[in-house]
């Protein structure tokens, strides 16, 4: 019996007369690759509709969000303020109070600014504008093309006036009696909270710490240190940068002699903070100034300016001031500052690139301090 149960041929033939179970467990179906393409589908959907639910809740709730997100990346600007004078032993509540007299200053020596300017020039530059558009209808009559009748031109003067008359007009006016009411309560929030970021934001912080342990709590840790950096250099550099365009621009308008330069040149800051777009935006608003006020040849003397100084910003100032951390693929603010103007306007414009830089700030510090999250990691070093 022993031996013939230790014979190799019988083995080979009992296992023969066994016949295999089709046993399949409900989740094999799964594991092949037509499965796997299912999970990752099911898994896309999930995101996007979180990511969905999120951008609903943030478009709904602007009122609310864009204020905090303005304080947020305020008091990462006024970190370093706040941190210097509280290692001096001032009181948090002397330190607050002093950096939020000196936010309020600024902004408003710049509104003071822009109304003081356009007040004293208003009146001339009306008049410059109104002489360049009829000496333009003028120009277009002599053209050889058919394509501009003077009858036009009064229908759309009396379309545009009979508009301006009608209740629809009125109605427009409302909104934005309600959008003033709106930006009043949403700056009354945003100084608010600013006033509690700077004056507990470390203690907000600690606070929101508290679930996590371990590598979580390392981590977490991480991702504070790196927004406060990332998007304080941001609002730093670029208002550095921002300033020295205006003034850059500033003395190219006054020798120039183009009128309201002051109020053209704190655009240019305003606008810098938008890149990319902002910069072109400005240029052309001060070369459409100077067309209308001193000729086709001014206007492109004060398109020289622009470009000038801002191949002085892109290649020296923004590397200086702002470094290679802050440095991102010009695709990815094309498609940040086209997803944030899409989303919230203007200011979403603004907020777009300071919160991708954030954004990819994270992933660079994800697994450890100089450490990317591993999707992150180059798989080949390549050259700059």
């Amino acid at each position: 019996m022993g031996l013939f149960r230790n014979d190799p041929q019988r083995v080979v033939l009992d296992s023969h007369d066994v016949e295999p179970k089709a046993t399949r467990a409900p989740w094999s179906l799964w594991a092949d690759g037509f499965g796997r393409l299912g999970i990752r589908a099911i898994q896309i959907i999930v995101v996007v509709a979180v990511v969905a639910g999120i951008v609903f809740t943030i478009q709904s709730l602007t009122l609310v969000t864009i204020p905090l997100v303005i304080a947020l990346i305020l008091a990462c600007a006024f970190h370093p303020v706040m941190s210097w004078m509280r290692r001096r032993g001032v009181p948090s509540i002397i330190a607050t109070l002093i950096t939020m007299i000196a936010i309020v200053v600024l902004l408003g020596l710049l509104g003071w600014l822009i109304a003081w300017a356009v007040q004293n020039q208003w009146e001339d530059l009306y008049a410059q504008a109104e002489d360049g558009f009829q000496s333009l209808l003028a120009w277009v009559q002599t053209l050889p093309f058919d394509f501009l009748q003077p009858d036009q031109i009064d229908e759309w003067v009396a379309t545009l006036t009979d508009f301006v008359t009608s209740a629809q007009f009125g109605s427009g006016a409302l909104a934005g009696v309600s959008a003033v009411a709106n930006f009043v309560t949403g700056l009354v929030l945003m100084v608010t909270i600013l006033f509690f970021f700077l004056k507990d934001g470390p203690q907000m912080w600690e606070f929101l710490l508290r679930p996590f342990h371990g590598t979580d709590y390392l981590r977490a840790r991480r991702i504070g240190d790196k927004t406060t950096t990332v998007l304080g250099s941001y609002v730093r550099g670029t208002a550095t940068v921002a300033a020295v365009d205006a003034i850059g621009i500033l003395i190219g308008l006054l020798i120039l002699q183009v009128p309201l330069a002051i109020p053209l040149s704190v655009l240019v800051f305003l606008l810098a903070f938008i890149p990319i777009v902002g910069a072109t935006l400005a240029g052309i608003i001060a070369a459409l100034v100077a067309l209308v006020a001193n000729g086709w040849v001014n206007a492109l003397l004060v398109v020289g300016v622009v470009v000038l100084v801002n191949q002085l910003e892109g290649n020296f100032l923004q590397p200086v001031l702002m470094g290679r951390s802050m440095k991102l693929h010009a695709f990815v603010i094309l498609v940040a500052l086209t997803v944030g103007t899409v989303l919230g306007g203007i200011v979403g414009a603004v907020l777009a690139v300071p919160i991708a830089a954030a954004a990819w700030g994270i992933v660079q510090v994800w697994d450890g301090p100089d450490l990317p999250a591993r999707w992150a990691r180059p798989k080949h070093p390549v050259a700059d």
